[in-house]
């Protein structure tokens, strides 16, 4: 007999992501439907000279296109596997990859840098990175945050999400930043009754992000066993029906 279910996941993250992700959910026999709620806006900002770097940190693969191929032979900390692999896919050629989260990062960098061997920089979205910078400094290192792109939030629900919540077509919802869960919340409740949420699993990337959507009637809210894309799809693939 054939599956009652409905097989349609949103992507709710902005691109340059959603694409790989849309085709890891399509592999999965899914049927991704591209619904980013924020977009990526990238900001002028004055970088140091590549020579006086001793690493980048990245928190974030939409970072890196701010710093062009000037950096790639710098040393590159990335917070985990994802970024790490959008990295070397812009040509980085010593890429680290913290693996977890901003406080593995920050172990990392304190294993593996000198606080006398050059600045670090830390290319961000707009207010974020702060707690990272504030506790390497205080551990000696010469921290240059520059604030590189900015995640806006979307005026409206995206029209392939309303209609397919709508339609009662999604299994499940895929969240990868506390900024897109809340922009979805946001604009789920202003355009369509919460209700439309009762068959749908929510799955989020870590506590952080799964904290906003925590107020909707998800069937279940799901979060991920360590903060990384291959972690939140193991969830999609095991329904645990």
């Amino acid at each position: 007999m054939p599956d009652p279910r409905p097989r349609g996941v949103l992507i709710t993250r902005p691109e340059a992501g959603a694409n790989e992700t849309a085709a890891r959910v399509a592999a999965l026999g899914f049927v991704p439907i591209m619904a980013p709620v924020l977009a990526i806006a990238a900001l002028p900002a004055r970088l140091p000279d590549p020579a006086r770097v001793q690493a980048v940190l990245v928190t974030s693969g939409n970072a890196l296109p701010a710093l062009g191929p000037r950096f790639c032979a710098v040393k590159l900390f990335a917070v985990g596997d994802a970024t790490a692999a959008r990295a070397r896919a812009a040509g980085f050629a010593d890429v680290t990859s913290a693996g977890r989260n901003a406080e593995a990062l920050d172990a990392l960098v304190r294993e593996r840098c000198r606080p006398g061997g050059g600045a670090l920089l830390l290319p961000t979205a707009r207010g974020e990175g702060l707690a990272l910078a504030r506790s390497l400094r205080e551990a000696g290192f010469a921290v240059v945050r520059r604030t590189v792109y900015a995640a806006v939030p979307q005026n409206t629900l995206p029209s392939a999400a309303g209609d397919a919540l709508s339609r009662k077509a999604v299994a499940a919802a895929l969240f990868f930043s506390a900024a897109t869960a809340k922009s979805f919340t946001k604009l789920l409740l202003a355009a369509l009754p919460a209700g439309c949420l009762n068959a749908v699993d929510a799955l989020a990337l870590s506590p952080a992000v799964a904290a906003p959507l925590a107020p909707l009637p998800w069937r279940r809210l799901r979060v991920a066993d360590r903060p990384s894309q291959d972690a939140l799809l193991t969830l999609l693939a095991d329904p645990m029906e």
